[in-house]
């Protein structure tokens, strides 16, 4: 069966968007890991489908598949994607929207500069929220990986994040650490593991391995969680600027009862067909 799609991308973490209203779509494991996989397939990230919605306040559903086929909450910079996606295929002619996650509800934002503003809504911060295993709520968690004792963030974002504070984020470990800390027994559902370098309040850099894809671009939901993680201890500002190695995020997060905005572009690069 031939299935339409759209190749997009935010700052370089790339998604394969299907829109499953207007076809039949059946996302199975293997059809995704088929649809990621960059040598045999399109390739991409993240498989993100579009279906109509079944609860009366959101506008859409939006669900989020990485590359391994696993299916997950939440998927920041695929979110601006998905707004563009349901503008540009005109499937809405809202600016702003509603859609329902596995995480819960987001609410969309599309500028007028094209780029798109998305309420992340509130971190979790209770450890099991996350979930991750600890007796009680800490800025810190002490955790052991491969012989070394370290400390890290840990939030929700709707998915779970671990964050980890380098001096460097050139010279971080993450094709070590980040598999180690992904899979560590104290996450049941695995964590995506920000390796974060603290430049300046209202500025950091940063590096995600993420949960079910390995080292990405970006990642629009790590970026929320390393500003949370970096106000939680005191080094930064409400307004930051997050550079990844695709490009650069505006976070806003005011503190604890508030939600957390990300704001930056989404990207067409092509569409097409593909036997699947």
């Amino acid at each position: 069966m031939a299935l339409r799609f759209t190749k997009m991308h935010g700052l370089g973490n790339d998604f394969v968007v299907i829109d499953g209203i207007n076809q039949s779509v059946t996302p199975d494991p293997v059809r995704i890991r088929g649809l990621a996989d960059r040598h045999f397939g399109i390739g991409c990230d993240q498989v993100l489908l579009v279906e109509a919605s079944d609860r009366p306040e959101a506008d859409f559903r939006y669900r989020i598949f990485n590359a391994d086929g696993s299916e997950v909450e939440q998927c920041g910079n695929g979110a601006r994607c998905f707004a563009r996606f349901v503008r540009d295929r005109g499937l809405t002619d809202k600016d702003e929207l509603r859609v329902v996650t596995a995480g819960g509800l987001l609410q969309l934002r599309i500028q007028p500069d094209g780029r798109v503003a998305v309420d992340m809504g509130q971190p979790r911060l209770e450890p099991g929220d996350v979930p991750f295993f600890a007796t009680e709520r800490a800025p810190r968690y002490p955790i052991a990986a491969d012989g070394l004792e370290l400390e890290i963030g840990v939030v929700s974002m709707g998915n779970p994040h671990a964050v980890l504070l380098v001096d460097n984020v050139e010279r971080a470990p993450v094709a070590h650490l980040g598999p180690l800390l992904e899979r560590h027994g104290r996450f049941p559902q695995r964590a995506n593991v920000g390796f974060m370098q603290i430049v300046a309040p209202d500025y950091i850099r940063l590096r995600v391995f993420e949960r079910g894809a390995g080292e990405t671009l970006a990642c629009g939901s790590g970026a929320c969680a390393a500003v949370v993680v970096g106000r939680l201890w005191g080094r930064l500002w409400p307004n930051v600027r997050v550079g990844l190695p695709g490009g650069e995020l505006s976070i806003h997060w005011a503190g604890e009862g508030e939600s957390v905005t990300m704001t930056g572009p989404a990207t067409t690069v092509f569409e097409g067909w593909i036997e699947s």
